[in-house]
């Protein structure tokens, strides 16, 4: 099955519910038109279409591999990845003073989400140099800046975060990896780090590690790390490629899915040190690696938008053609294809509506970001920085976890012969079963959607949000007819019960934490449908007064938009139930009891 880029639907949400236009108007955004987002959209899906998607089948049979510490990437991907760097690609987001495109993060969200689509495991380099480049643009020095950020914008050179150790995973205080001053402004590592994507391949000529390692004397704790470059390959004083450092590979890991992408063991300083230099100041560097971190999840949450939308695809396509079954209600003698029946519609239609809800979410968080880096205004950028940083959470927790159910549908939709590999539905079920883990897990994201993003303001951005979905109610309301009718009381149960959660965790956060963080994820959860909700009711508003132009597109996005109130978005008081009262029994077993 091959992938065809929903361009009509990425447009729709980029024009219409993420106000591309407003976008453009900001100062260094007006080359950013929707004509010219249309040319960008359309480059990117013909060489995602022809160069990457023919891949992805490829590098899950013929896997990366390690053999005495060289890693070889699946046949393809060196070629693919020199036509990415070629073509502008990694550039899309970045500042043209270094050789990027310097384009919204509107425009390049739906080129991350074709990427990811055509090929996940290839997607992933591309992903973690983003966070490379992201971190030196805000704590590098010109001088680091001048030196790496051309070569990774390029594709030159690609990037990794290091943060993960044996005994190190998501308790980053518990890193052990350290680095000691040699009197030259530079700094030897010592430490093993594990589960680094990319942290060796042949794709690029140099690798720019960044490191978490602690100086001597520092504080001990997440106060006492620090961040450090430390390359592959060494650099000469005219910039070019010197001696290899000393970081190796001594594996690669043998996974579920994402099989392609090589994910690495690296031991940093076996043969006398590895040289590393410095970014920003020490004991700074895990709020410097959270740069890369908040990039990475919004990202990674797109990843899980994106690998539904191929498995949707897939799914469509085999519905169309496999034969099965006379239809329920009588109307043909012999058996049709399966599309007919209304079991595998509702499969379809619960696919094609979390995907539409979940991209309308994260291209809106987009623009937020696009607004909160350049509006004139200094309160609107704040305004919007604080909606932006919520939306994160919810991006990367709820697309990713609604990943996996849209992923298995598409297994089911193939029925028996979705669990033969050779249909590759199942490789989507088993490349997404990672995005909920990888960059903080669904719990660490609601966690900080409870603690930073709830808490900490008493609840000021959630209820901003709730007031603009109660403006899409009443407009909802004036209009009238069943769907619009129907969309409109549904969402109104949803932002009530997301108004009473707010309350609840507010109120309780402090004198019954275990009680509030039990429903952590349901509250995501509740997140990410109501937010869905919202923007689905939003759109049915546009697909209603520009029907004429297209009836079949916009009466298709009215349809999707209904069928979310009544199967999805209805779950929203389920959900309230179960976090206002059910803290007490998530909680009730002690250890020896399970």
């Amino acid at each position: 099955m091959t992938y065809r880029a929903p361009l009509k639907d990425m447009q729709f949400v980029m024009n219409e519910l993420a106000g591309l236009e407003s976008i453009s108007q900001l100062p260094g955004y007006e080359d950013a038109t929707p004509d010219t987002a249309q040319a960008v959209l359309e480059e990117a899906a013909k060489f995602n279409e022809q160069v990457v998607a023919p891949l992805n089948r490829a590098g899950d049979l013929n896997p990366s591999s390690w053999k005495d510490g060289v890693v070889t990437t699946t046949p393809g991907f060196s070629d693919a990845f020199r036509q990415f760097g070629e073509g502008g690609w990694q550039g899309v987001l970045h500042p043209s003073d270094f050789g990027g495109q310097g384009l919204p993060k509107l425009v390049a969200t739906p080129c991350n989400e074709m990427l990811n689509a055509a090929n996940l495991s290839f997607a992933l380099c591309p992903l973690l140099t983003d966070g490379a480049i992201e971190a030196l643009l805000t704590a590098g020095s010109d001088a680091q800046k001048e030196t790496f950020l051309p070569k990774l914008i390029s594709g030159e050179w690609t990037g990794t975060m290091n943060l993960t150790e044996p005994q190190a995973g998501s308790d980053l205080a518990a890193v052990r990896t350290r680095a000691e001053p040699q009197g030259d402004g530079t700094f030897k590592v010592f430490g093993t780090k594990i589960f680094i994507t990319y942290g060796e391949h042949d794709m690029a000529e140099n690798i720019v590690h960044l490191v978490l390692a602690r100086t001597p004397n520092a504080p001990e704790g997440v106060k006492g790390i620090s961040l450090f470059i430390v390359p592959k390959f060494l650099l000469n004083a005219d910039g070019s490629l010197g001696e290899r450092n000393d970081v190796h590979c001594v594996s690669i890991e043998h996974k579920l899915g994402i099989k392609a992408s090589p994910t690495a063991v690296l031991q940093f300083g076996d043969h006398g040190g590895a040289i590393g230099t410095l970014v920003g100041e020490e004991n700074r560097g895990l709020e410097y690696m959270f740069i890369m971190m908040n990039s990475a999840r919004f990202s990674v949450g797109m990843q899980g938008i994106a690998v539904s939308e191929r498995a949707y695809q897939q799914a469509v396509a085999f519905a169309k053609e496999r034969v099965q079954s006379r239809p329920v209600d009588g109307s043909a003698r012999e058996a049709v294809t399966i599309i007919h029946h209304p079991d595998v519609k509702r499969m379809l239609m619960t696919m094609r509506a979390l995907i539409e809800g979940a991209r309308s979410v994260a291209y809106v968080a987009a623009a937020a970001s696009d607004i909160a880096h350049q509006h004139p205004d200094e309160g609107v950028r704040r305004q919007n920085m604080a909606l932006y940083e919520f939306l994160v959470p919810v991006v990367k927790g709820w697309s990713t976890e609604l990943s996996i159910d849209v992923t298995s549908l598409g297994v089911q939709v193939h029925g028996g012969m979705g669990f033969i590999e050779e249909t590759g539905a199942a490789q989507h079920y088993r490349d997404a079963r990672i995005l909920p883990i990888y960059e903080g897990t669904t719990a660490i994201q609601a966690n900080d959607l409870i603690g930073r993003k709830t808490v900490r303001d008493g609840g000021a951005m959630a209820r901003a949000i709730c007031a603009q979905i109660a403006e899409t109610e009443a407009a909802l309301g004036k209009h009238g007819g069943d769907a619009f009718t129907a969309v409109q009381a549904q969402l109104k149960q949803g932002r009530e019960a997301l108004e009473a959660v707010v309350e609840f965790v507010i109120g309780s956060a402090k004198a019954d934490p275990n009680a509030v963080f039990a429903g952590s994820v349901p509250y995501l959860k509740l997140c990410g449908i109501v937010f869905s909700g919202w923007q689905f009711g939003r759109a049915m508003l546009v697909a209603d007064a520009k029907r004429a132009e297209d009836p079949a597109f916009y009466d298709a996005k009215i349809a999707t938009a209904h069928f979310f109130g009544q199967h999805i978005l209805s779950q929203a008081s389920a959900f309230r139930a179960a976090i206002v009262g059910g803290g007490a029994p998530a909680n009730a077993l002690t250890a020896d009891q399970f």
